[in-house]
């Protein structure tokens, strides 16, 4: 368990922070900003279950997503090379899989799409597509830490992947399975 007895520490004033392994990194590293972005998605989520209500199923599961995007920050702060000396907390397969089979059951009962959705309905679909919109800009600034040289499991891009289609269904489940999005009706202010 992680200890943090003082917030603050003054070490970050010159600019850089420090990666998991210890290792100094300017705050305006792409890994940084990867990570950030994550950080920034959990906080997104927190205020989505503030409008949960009484859909238990969806707050625990975001509850368990903002636990795993913990795991996923921790992932993207450790570098693989050079090896940490410790096992590195990363993403698994598995949780990349438990999103798509929950996407699966939640689009069940869900009205086949017939236009494209705006953000908005009921508060908290409203704030699920915030929360989808934060975790496609957390995919790609990995996909740009990658392409600045920085690694990044597989696994940790699937999961942002999966878990901005999660978060979209989640937000339609929201909406009264569907009944209540706002759909995009193309021209229509022409």
């Amino acid at each position: 368990m992680v200890t943090l007895n003082r917030i603050y520490t003054r070490t970050g004033d010159d600019g850089t922070t420090r990666l998991a392994t210890g290792d100094p990194i300017s705050k305006t590293s792409p890994r940084v900003a990867a990570y950030g972005t994550v950080d920034e998605l959990n906080s997104v989520i927190g205020v989505a279950r503030l409008h949960s209500g009484q859909n238990d199923r969806i707050d625990a599961a975001l509850g368990r997503i903002q636990n795993e995007l913990f795991d996923l920050g921790a992932d993207l702060a450790t570098p693989s090379e050079p090896a940490p000396k410790w096992e590195a907390l990363r993403i698994v397969d598995a949780q990349v899989e438990r999103l798509e089979s929950e996407i699966d059951v939640m689009n069940e009962s869900l009205k086949p799409l017939d236009s494209f959705i705006l953000p908005g309905g009921s508060a908290l679909a409203a704030h699920l597509h915030l929360a989808r919109t934060v975790a496609r800009r957390a995919e790609r600034e990995a996909v740009g830490m990658i392409e600045a040289g920085h690694a990044a499991t597989p696994a940790a891009l699937r999961y942002l992947n999966r878990l901005s289609d999660w978060l979209f269904v989640a937000a339609r489940r929201a909406n009264a399975n569907g009944a209540d999005d706002v759909k995009w009706v193309p021209g229509a202010t022409r």
